[in-house]
């Protein structure tokens, strides 16, 4: 839709909008201004949007159905083929339907979106096609990413592989479950509160929501750049090492990219822990929620450290129980005023941005009703927060990131890691038609406590298993320097070679 030569009845209107003034004699001032920038918008309009090539072919794919998607994981298959050797050559991977894939249409959950097809590729989808990686397809997360849980795509919930009739997590649902029940090698996962460590931790995978900026967001639908972040999903600790190594780095596009350092990922995976010191963060246990289960398989894996050489301690540190509060003006406010009332980005930042999708995504405002109860919750409190304070309360959390930050840095600083329970509770059962609204929210935010203080810190945080509780895998986060997803790496590959994750006792 152009911008066109505003009417003189317009203009009133838009003055009172902005809480101003004018009379006929500066409405008749007025319009000739605006026809110059009305011509300005008329050239922008024609000029062409400079994209990156789609460098390799593919087809639109089609959506599976019944047996081919048992778990309701897939959104859209197809198969697009990389370069016939390089890293990933043999490797198949699924894309969270966040990603841009060009020419597969994409719809983040919601049904506002549906029948939108991207016109470019993420970054990361050339990055993995450069590297011999076959993309199989789209999976499906929650709606516009904005659920822990499994149950609020438009299309119905994403059923747990490893426990049916269970949450497979969120926001990265299907991303998850594809990969619990086998059917791809490799998934991407986006993480603003946890949303690839939780899938993770449900389903008993691993998953890295790395350094804030390391792997490039281009290309991604946005949430709020400040906690947006996207990672790999695999099964094992090297092949998501190996995929990290892929991914990561400037790609001159990103503002959230400062500074970025990368690794060989995959060739540091050796050396073990012993002389590894450890940190197991008291505030991690004994949630209001906490399922015992859960901490005493997450403290065995801690025990499980140490008899492999590693010094394990216990530290405190107060300010992690505030840190979903301080999360939340960034979240709600963010996503309000960024994803949804900025088309999907907002303004000021020096990203590429997909004009394509900012017009499928604008119309959100004529089909609101069916957005998810859980985005529909956050938006009014959102709207309500600015319409109150204005955005003083984004900027004071924000503010107060860098004290939580710091919190963890002094620790790190003696110690190379954190651990603690990626989530306090296992796989949730997913809300049926005779449950109420209270339990489709709670669903879907219960769980956030441990995760979304990193994605306002920044840190480095990996999902692994390390047991089974009533029949259900439980999480344990390692949390790392800033950068330095190698020695997370490290210490998880040797707790994964130490034995078979589902035997282990608490």
């Amino acid at each position: 839709m152009t911008v066109i030569q505003p009417t003189d009845e317009q203009i009133y209107e838009i003055a009172e909008q902005l809480g101003m003034n004018v009379d006929k004699v500066k409405v008749a001032l007025l319009q000739p201004r605006f026809a110059d920038y009305v011509a300005a918008y008329k050239a922008v309009d024609e000029m062409a949007d400079p994209l990156p090539e789609v460098k390799y072919p593919r087809t639109p794919g089609y959506r599976p159905e019944g047996d081919e998607n048992p778990y309701n994981a897939w959104y859209y298959k197809t198969e697009v083929k990389g370069a016939p050797d390089g890293k990933l050559a043999g490797k198949t991977v699924a894309l969270k339907d966040n990603v841009m894939l060009a020419g597969v249409p994409m719809m983040n959950g919601a049904a506002t979106l549906e029948g939108f097809v991207p016109n470019m590729d993420a970054t990361i989808v050339t990055r993995l096609l450069d590297a011999g990686a076959t993309i199989l397809g789209k999976a499906h997360c929650e709606c516009f990413c904005l659920s822990g849980g499994s149950h609020t795509n438009a299309t119905g919930a994403v059923e747990n592989p490893r426990v049916p009739g269970h949450s497979a997590g969120g926001s990265s649902s299907g991303s998850a479950a594809l990969i619990a029940a086998g059917a791809v090698d490799m998934t991407v996962g986006g993480d603003q509160g946890g949303s690839v460590r939780i899938p993770a931790a449900y389903c008993g995978i691993v998953a890295m929501k790395a350094t804030h900026g390391l792997v490039p967001y281009t290309g991604i639908m946005p949430i709020e750049p400040y906690i947006d972040h996207t990672g790999p999903m695999t099964g094992t600790v090297a092949d998501n090492a190996l995929m990290l190594e892929v991914l990561a780095g400037p790609d001159g596009y990103d503002t959230r990219q400062q500074n970025v350092v990368t690794q060989d990922y995959s060739k540091l995976l050796d050396g073990g822990v012993a002389g590894m010191k450890i940190a197991v963060l008291k505030e991690g246990f004994g949630h209001e929620n906490s399922e015992a289960g859960v901490d005493a398989h997450v403290r065995a894996g801690a025990a499980r450290f140490a008899d492999m050489g590693a010094v394990v301690d216990e530290v405190s540190i107060p300010m992690h129980s505030l840190g979903p509060a301080i999360w939340t003006p960034i979240a709600l406010e963010g996503l309000t005023q960024t994803m949804m009332l900025g088309d999907g980005y907002g303004v000021s930042r020096q990203d590429l941005y997909s004009t394509s999708l900012m017009d499928a995504h604008r119309h959100w405002r004529d089909k609101a009703d069916s957005l998810s109860e859980t985005l529909k919750l956050t938006m009014m409190f959102g709207q309500h927060a600015d319409n109150t304070a204005g955005k003083r309360y984004y900027g004071k959390a924000v503010n107060l990131s860098y004290t939580l930050r710091a919190a963890y840095d002094a620790v790190l600083a003696d110690y190379d890691l954190i651990l603690l329970p990626t989530l306090p509770v296992t796989a949730t059962p997913l809300p049926t038609a005779e449950d109420d609204w209270d339990f489709y929210i709670d669903r879907a935010f219960e769980m956030i406590g441990n995760t979304a203080p990193f994605n306002i810190s920044h840190h480095p945080a990996l999902s692994m298993p390390c047991g089974m509780s009533d029949g259900k895998p439980v999480g344990m986060m390692l949390v790392g320097r800033f950068f330095d997803e190698a020695k997370v790496y490290q210490a998880a590959q040797t707790f994964e070679q130490s034995g078979d994750w589902t035997t282990f006792t608490a």
